[in-house]
C-alpha cells in the first residue's frame, strides 16, 4: 500500500480538507500561498464555506466531505475527535491522510481505550479509514502560530512541526507537503507514538508559546533540536 503513496510526494496538487476551523482554514491560507489547490468541506454544508473560499481565490472551492476526500491527493482530516467516525472511508483508500485531531475528553466524551492508554485517537482514526494512510500532525500548535512561523526553506528561524505515522510513503508525502508551507518536520515514529505530542507532553503548545498567553502572543521559532528533545521528555 505504500506506492501510491509514495507517487503522490511528487504529483501532489491538491489538498481536500474535511473540516474548515481554525486548523482547517489556517492550513488551507499557507496550502494555497504554497501553489496548491484546496478543497474545503465542513459539517454545515458547502455553501457556508462562501466566504473562505472567497477569501482564497480561485485555486479554492467548497464541497461534501465526501468529495473533499475524493479531490485530495493529500487530504487532512480536521474534525473534533469526537465526529472521527463520520470521516468517509472509501474515497480516502490509499491516500495520505493527516489527523490534526486532539482527544479532549469535555468535549468528546470519555474513550476508555484513550483514557487507559491502550491505544491513541490517531490509531482509532487509521483503523476506522482502512486502505488509508494517518499521519498525525498540525495538532500540536496554536493556529495563529502555525499561520505566523511559516518560513521559507533554510531561513534562520524555521520552525518545525512534529509527525507520526505507520505508512514512510505517507509521511515522506505529508513531510514534502509541510515543506512547502513553511516548515521541517520531526519524526516521532510510528502512530503509536503520537502520544508524545499530544494534550499535557512538554511538545504540546507551549515550545511554540513559552510562558506566556497562547492566545495574546505571535509564537516563538522552534527549530527541530527543540522539538525533538521536547518529545524526548514525553511521559506518560
Amino acid at each position: 500500500m505504500g506506492a501510491p503513496a509514495f507517487r503522490l510526494a511528487r504529483i501532489m496538487t491538491t489538498v481536500g480538507l474535511i473540516g474548515a476551523g481554525n486548523i482547517g482554514a489556517t492550513v488551507a491560507r499557507l496550502a494555497v500561498k504554497a501553489g496548491y489547490d484546496v478543497v474545503l468541506s465542513n459539517s454545515r454544508g458547502p455553501e457556508t464555506l462562501a466566504d473562505l473560499v472567497a477569501e482564497l481565490g480561485p485555486r479554492a472551492r467548497a464541497a461534501t466531505a465526501t468529495q473533499a476526500a475524493q479531490a485530495g491527493d493529500l487530504v487532512v482530516v480536521t474534525v473534533p475527535f469526537k465526529a472521527y467516525r463520520a470521516v468517509p472511508v472509501e474515497p480516502l483508500a490509499g491516500k495520505p491522510v493527516i489527523d490534526t485531531n486532539n482527544y479532549y475528553p469535555r468535549r468528546d466524551g470519555t474513550f476508555a481505550e484513550l483514557d487507559s492508554g491502550r491505544t491513541t485517537s490517531s490509531e482509532l482514526l487509521q483503523d476506522h479509514l482502512v486502505g488509508a494512510h494517518v499521519v498525525k500532525g498540525f495538532n500540536h500548535i496554536y493556529f495563529e502560530h502555525l499561520a505566523n512561523l511559516a518560513r521559507p526553506a533554510g531561513a534562520p528561524d524555521r520552525s518545525a512541526l512534529a509527525i507520526a505515522g505507520d505508512d514512510p510513503a505517507a509521511k515522506e508525502a505529508v513531510t514534502a507537503f509541510f515543506d512547502a508551507i513553511g516548515y521541517d518536520v520531526v519524526d516521532a515514529g510510528p502512530l503509536a507514538e503520537g502520544w508524545r505530542f499530544q494534550t499535557d507532553q512538554p511538545a504540546y503548545g507551549q515550545p511554540y508559546y513559552g510562558d506566556a498567553d497562547p492566545t495574546d502572543n505571535p509564537g516563538h521559532p522552534v527549530p527541530a533540536a527543540t522539538l525533538a528533545a521536547a518529545l524526548a521528555a514525553a511521559t506518560r
